[in-house]
């Protein structure tokens, strides 16, 4: 948790957004049990978020554990029907499988499964399906300005100083898998899930029995495509907003930053 924070803290900065957004810092731990919550800011940013009087809906994406969303409902029950989560985890249906999101905390994750809290679930099979060359990522990413340097080339240094050398892990490919959260929040993908009974998850992260009555929707497919390129799209406007052609296209209204 803590490098993550810390992570997000330097990407704002090098993208000179840090006043902009307000970074929290989840829970350090997964909860003990599925009655007990770990307060954190980030389970107090839901709660709050949730309760506002605002007709808008709410989406909260998670790219790791469930945690701080299962702490959240613990500790306030009533941001059940005020929200939508969208969880990048799990293994591929229907038996389950190890899968790392999920491992973290499969307490938390059975909490949010057997709440009433609408969940669009994109278990590991469909987000692994956001590959991209190394190539691919040198082109589009590497050259995007200050920020997409750094992105590039922390994607390498990180692996290298894990023990991959010479020999890149996956070939000359990466998997994108959080960015499928992303990709929701711009389209739903309305024909690419199923609405399954919520399963009970056992220590092993299989998916046992179904819950009658409570539904939550499963990814079968997410469009790569789409989300890369709205990716290299997005990066290469922001590399270009100061520009005065771009700058004052953007401050005219475009939605698309």
């Amino acid at each position: 948790m803590e490098e993550s924070y810390a992570e997000n803290q330097h990407v704002l900065s090098l993208m000179g957004l840090q006043e902009q957004f307000n970074v929290y810092k989840g829970a350090p731990v997964k909860i003990p049990d599925i009655s007990t919550p770990v307060p954190s800011e980030g389970a107090e940013a839901i709660i709050r978020e949730a309760m506002k009087e605002d007709e808008a809906p709410l989406y909260v994406i998670f790219l790791g554990p469930l945690t701080d969303l299962a702490s959240a409902y613990l500790m306030e029950p009533d941001i059940a029907d005020r929200l939508t989560a969208i969880w990048i985890g799990g293994g591929a249906y229907p038996e389950g499988s190890a899968e790392f999101n999920l491992s973290n905390d499969i307490d938390a994750a059975n909490v949010v499964f057997q709440s009433p809290i609408p969940l669009w679930q994109v278990p590991k099979n469909v987000y692994d399906m956001v590959r991209v060359g190394l190539a691919e990522l040198a082109v589009r990413v590497g050259p995007q300005g200050e920020i997409g340097k750094y992105l590039y080339e922390q994607l390498i240094h990180h692996n290298m100083a894990h023990g991959h050398q010479p020999q890149w892990p996956k070939g000359q490919m990466w998997v994108l898998g959080d960015s499928p959260a992303v990709a929701l929040l711009l389209d739903e993908h309305m024909f690419e899930y199923d609405s399954v009974a919520a399963p009970r998850i056992d220590s092993q992260m299989r998916y046992i029995s179904g819950q009658e009555g409570r539904l939550i929707r499963v990814y079968r497919s997410i469009d790569a495509r789409f989300t890369l390129e709205d990716f290299y799209a997005k990066l290469a406007l922001f590399a270009l907003s100061e520009s005065s052609p771009v700058q004052e296209y953007l401050s005219k209204g475009c939605p698309c930053l």
